[in-house]
């Protein structure tokens, strides 16, 4: 059963204005029309996931960066995704209240955030300790107690939580790895974005027994999570 809508703006509140004008100019356009994510995106306190640094972008239309130097953040794929980004991912990752959650690469734990508000139990790895403190000191503001951050490298250490019946890749890679498909339980889903620029693809994963089901539904670009693959340059 879906939860009741209730987008509406406190018109005397100007972060709660900006807050509604981020779902409804930016994520509702952009083909979400999901309540439970849309209330869920007009409800978390965003502005307070943001470094203070750049707490004038909380609510734009575009990835966040988690260092002062925007380059280097980039570089390291530590970014915020953009609203619009976050909000389609949530959606069509179609998450149930009694799934347990992997995310790689907390950042600010504002993703996290949104998971556990739709699932039961999310575990986020971050690579960078200070943002994996960071990320703890934000969800614990919002009240969120169904997270646990780990500083760990999704990449590359192991995982011994699983099965987990959602993954979610807060980042780019070239492809998805089989070991984080062989964490999915039967029935499971995987949301990562794919591919190489100037082209990535919103890719989804469902496991069935031993058959993975690949869709690649829109395209979209953003910043590369550490230490996964990436393929060999081609030489003559």
């Amino acid at each position: 059963m879906n939860m009741p809508l209730n987008t509406s703006a406190d018109t005397t509140d100007p972060i709660a204005q900006a807050r509604y004008n981020m779902v409804e100019q930016q994520i509702r356009p952009w083909n979400v029309s999901d309540a439970r994510v849309l209330e869920l995106l007009a409800q978390m306190p965003r502005e307070q996931f943001v470094p203070p640094s750049h707490q004038a972008l909380a609510f734009t239309d575009m990835e966040i960066p988690l260092h002062r130097d925007a380059d280097l953040a980039q570089q390291l794929g530590q970014i915020m995704l953009a609203p619009r980004v976050e909000a389609r991912m949530l959606q069509d990752l179609q998450i149930r209240p009694t799934d347990r959650i992997l995310e790689i690469g907390a950042g600010s734990g504002f993703m996290a955030a949104l998971l556990a508000r739709s699932g039961a139990q999310v575990v986020t790895l971050e690579i960078d300790a200070d943002l994996a403190e960071f990320a703890r000191e934000n969800l614990r503001s919002a009240g969120i107690d169904n997270v646990q951050v780990r500083q760990a490298d999704g990449a590359l250490d192991p995982i011994p939580d699983g099965p987990f019946d959602v993954i979610m890749l807060s980042g780019s890679v070239n492809e998805v790895p089989q070991r984080l498909l062989d964490l999915l339980a039967d029935g499971g889903r995987l949301g990562a974005i794919t591919g190489q620029l100037p082209m990535m693809y919103a890719t989804f994963v469902r496991r069935s027994g031993n058959q993975f089901e690949t869709t690649r539904p829109w395209d979209v670009v953003t910043a590369r999570l550490r230490h996964f693959p990436e393929p060999s340059a081609f030489k003559f």
